[in-house]
């Protein structure tokens, strides 16, 4: 199958994919890390990872499709941490700034899959995601030798660096393994877990999702707890700080054209008056939407706490008469900050 093989990883890159690799579905080798992970219970309020259903299926992928015989690991790149600008005074993370990858993606795996009966001459079983299903995709990717995971848990490419999102279609056809990618370039550099504000990142190479700003910002549906509110910063959705500084995004490749950013930007603090009508208009084809209005305008109220210009009152004094209790005691936290004198005189 080696023929099919190339066939496919080029077919994959005619479709923007800057890395594809195959492996089995053994189990991973490192699934102790995982179970681990969530008897720390460092999967903070995402219980749905902790279901049967969830850690049977990434202890064994095999489960996930019957007669799965390969799977094809793919990586589609996003705007880089290090290619965009700093300067913006409310953030997000760049995988968000154009539309959603759970939009983009799927797509481009099913014409894979197309492309692969048509070499084959016959319906082949299959099922794909792309960060949807329960599986521990960057064990398989670095066992597809797509890169290692670096000490932010991130999957870390030599020549892409590690923004990129990964997608993965299992299918029911032998095809060439590639060699797992065996070597680990973090050496004694810690750039990331200095940088992190608030100290998510543990020594086996996971998160503390209950310490992480992308979790407290996206995943996290209740208030943020206070003793985290000026550690989140600016971020308004999502954080890329420890990207932003790994050394080897000096290596990220260009955005995919239909990632790049397309939202109404820059995010400002006006935005705590959207009426749900406008939120859902503006965001509409955004991965922010995720984290609805109330969860916006929840992290927007903190990050404009914490630029502390008095000037933003009249949008916080706004908010604090908003519909929704979240919104309302997060806007009345941040006009608290301001009155103090920001973040610099919080503690």
């Amino acid at each position: 199958m080696t023929g099919l093989t190339q066939a496919i990883k080029d077919k994959a890159r005619q479709l923007g994919f800057i890395l594809a690799g195959v492996t089995s579905p053994e189990p991973p080798a490192h699934y102790d890390i995982f179970q681990n992970w969530l008897d720390e219970n460092h999967h903070g309020s995402m219980d749905y990872l902790a279901s049967e259903r969830s850690r049977s299926r990434r202890a064994d992928p095999s489960l996930i499709l019957p007669g799965c015989e390969s799977i094809l690991i793919l990586a589609l790149p996003y705007t880089s941490a290090e290619g965009r600008s700093r300067k913006a005074e409310y953030k997000i993370a760049g995988y968000a700034l154009g539309d959603d990858y759970h939009d983009i993606i799927p797509p481009r795996l099913k014409e894979i899959v197309r492309f692969i009966e048509e070499q084959v001459g016959h319906p082949v079983p299959n099922r794909y995601y792309t960060d949807t299903g329960p599986v521990l995709e960057r064990e398989l990717a670095q066992r597809a030798g797509l890169g290692w995971i670096g000490k932010n848990s991130m999957l870390i490419n030599p020549q892409a660096g590690s923004t990129f999102l990964l997608a993965e279609i299992f299918l029911g056809i032998s095809l060439e393994l590639d060699k797992p990618f065996s070597t680990d370039h973090c050496g004694t550099c810690a750039r990331c877990m200095t940088a992190c504000p608030t100290d998510c990142i543990l020594p086996d190479r996971t998160i503390d999702s209950r310490r992480c700003i992308s979790y407290l910002t996206i995943e996290n549906k209740g208030a943020i707890p206070e003793d985290f509110r000026n550690q989140t910063e600016n971020w308004v959705f999502g954080c890329d700080i420890c990207q932003q500084v790994c050394p080897w995004n000096r290596f990220s490749l260009p955005c995919d054209p239909a990632l790049k950013p397309s939202i109404p930007l820059p995010a400002l603090p006006a935005d705590l008056t959207l009426t749900p009508t406008e939120f859902n208009r503006r965001f509409k084809r955004s991965p922010v939407k995720r984290a609805k209005r109330r969860g916006y305008l929840r992290n927007l109220a903190v990050a404009v706490g914490n630029v502390g210009d008095e000037s933003d009152l009249p949008f916080l004094e706004e908010a604090a008469k908003d519909e929704e209790p979240l919104v309302r005691e997060h806007a009345e936290w941040a006009m608290k900050q301001i009155e103090r004198g920001g973040r610099a005189s919080s503690g």
